[in-house]
């Protein structure tokens, strides 16, 4: 969870690897992250973790977005759960989902069924541990 070049350990901000992000929540593979270095809800690039699903939780504690990675560990698609919504099919639409590891290089969509049910899964498991309903 670093910049670029962070498989040396170090990203090209000098930062050391893993040190961008908070761990504030870890259930099984998915782990909810806050961005340190500002108070805009950035998502990480990137993982060194096979199967890895990141949850980005903004300064309000409000879910942002989950990313997914390919077999290479980088991002590779990023549904947004608040922020703008995008137009798809002329309507307005949120969440969406970003393919794409510059967020919207190959198009965005209304989530598919199956990204329904992170979604869904994500929202129970932040919620229950934060006794919101």
């Amino acid at each position: 969870m670093g910049g670029r070049g962070a498989s040396t350990g170090v990203s090209d901000k000098g930062k050391p690897y893993g040190s961008e992000y908070t761990t504030v929540l870890k259930s099984g593979n998915i782990k909810f992250v806050r961005y340190n270095d500002s108070t805009s809800a950035k998502t990480p690039m990137e993982t060194m973790t096979k199967g890895r699903i990141y949850v980005t939780v903004n300064e309000q504690n409000e879910l942002k977005a989950i990313t997914f990675y390919d077999k290479n560990n980088k991002r590779y698609k990023q549904i947004d759960l608040s922020g703008p919504a995008h137009m798809i099919d002329g309507k307005p639409v949120l969440p969406h989902t970003h393919f794409g590891d510059d967020h919207d290089e190959h198009g965005t969509a209304k989530p598919s069924e199956q990204e329904q049910k992170i979604i869904d899964k994500v929202n129970k498991i932040w919620y229950n541990r934060h006794n919101k309903q």
